[in-house]
């Protein structure tokens, strides 16, 4: 009998015969939780079971127990560009910056348009002969459809994709799920409960807004973004981020990358740490609010070379009103670091990724 035979059928008795285990894609046996909760109350000894999934266990429902107590949660993002440069063995710049208010110097490649097509998933980040166009079709069609008839029924497959490709192309835009399903044909309940399936397979998250300062005119929804760039591109079907697409799409696949980017190198070095936006309707915005104890760090992202003032007055607007802005920074795909204000500065992309 195969494991996953065995894990249906006496889970009790595949998790009592180890001595040591690793249990890949768990989620398609959730009967096996409950004699690991067993296992690990009898016998406390940390590294004895290692369970990996392409879903988040704690958001499954046919999952009866969280081992709350008894496991680490571990999230593993698409690798990160200090990874793929090999830069881990020295704290992330921000870090570094949050620690003593100073930027450190670093030298790095700037960041590439086929670094941001390409994401971060292992298959494509390690083996740069591999056509990612292919790689994410066949993601598309195995992954994610496989995975979705496991976890959740779904009746309409088409409908989903639909909706699946229209969320791609709101990357980086305030969650509107009423508009989303009805473009895609599907009423709000399916539509939400779609998105509910996709967060839970990691493939997207939803980016809360900061509420750390008062207005009645700030937005409380959501903003939409992917796990990985490459399969937002993907899927929005772009293929060219320089020219011929809509700036606003364009400065989202780049929004997208940064942010888990950020996400993925700062989360082990910051526990704790909260990301959001910040959003005041009619007036300004912030693309990215950065939260660590108490200190707020905004982050506005800007895919063009050049800068102009209009670009950072939605940052002095936040820390106007935010007391505990550390600083305000200007991410851009130009070279230099400078200064654009009293704690506020333009940061090049690669740096602020280093």
């Amino acid at each position: 009998m195969n494991t996953l035979g065995q894990a249906h059928t006496n889970p009790q008795q595949l998790i009592e015969s180890a001595n040591a285990l690793a249990l890949d894609e768990a989620h398609r046996a959730p009967e096996l939780f409950l004699p690991l909760k067993q296992a690990v109350d009898q016998e406390r000894r940390p590294g004895r079971f290692v369970v990996t999934g392409s879903a988040n266990l704690l958001l499954l429902k046919q999952i009866a127990d969280s081992l709350a107590g008894r496991a680490i949660y571990v999230h593993l993002h698409p690798f990160n560009r200090r990874e793929l440069l090999g830069r881990v063995a020295n704290p992330p710049v921000l870090v570094q910056f949050l620690g003593n208010g100073q930027w450190p110097s670093v030298t790095v490649p700037p960041v590439t348009e086929t670094e941001i097509l390409r994401g971060g998933f292992p298959e494509i980040a390690l083996n740069p002969s591999v056509d990612y166009a292919l790689w994410f079709e066949g993601f598309e069609k195995t992954y994610l459809e496989r995975d979705v008839r496991d976890l959740r029924r779904v009746e309409n497959l088409l409908s989903f994709r639909r909706l699946l490709r229209l969320s791609a192309l709101r990357v980086g835009g305030v969650l509107n799920v009423s508009n989303l399903g009805r473009d895609a044909h599907l009423p709000e309940s399916t539509a939400r409960a779609h998105l509910d399936l996709l967060e839970t397979l990691m493939v997207i998250h939803r980016l809360p807004p900061f509420l750390g300062n008062r207005s009645s005119r700030l937005i409380k929804a959501p903003k939409l973004y992917f796990a990985d760039s490459g399969l937002a591109a993907f899927l929005a079907g772009v293929t060219d981020i320089r020219s011929g697409m809509p700036e606003s799409l364009r400065g989202a696949i780049v929004e997208n990358y940064v942010l888990q980017n950020l996400r993925a190198a700062l989360e082990p070095h910051l526990r704790g740490i909260n990301f959001g936006y910040w959003n005041e309707q009619g007036r300004h915005e912030v693309d990215l609010v950065l939260e660590y104890g108490r200190q707020v760090l905004a982050i506005e992202i800007k895919a063009a070379s050049r800068l102009a003032p209009r670009d950072w007055r939605g940052l002095e607007a936040f820390r106007a009103i935010t007391p505990n802005c550390v600083a305000g920074i200007v991410a851009y795909a130009g070279n230099d670091l400078m200064p654009l204000g009293k704690n506020l500065w333009a940061v090049p992309m690669q740096v602020l990724l280093a």
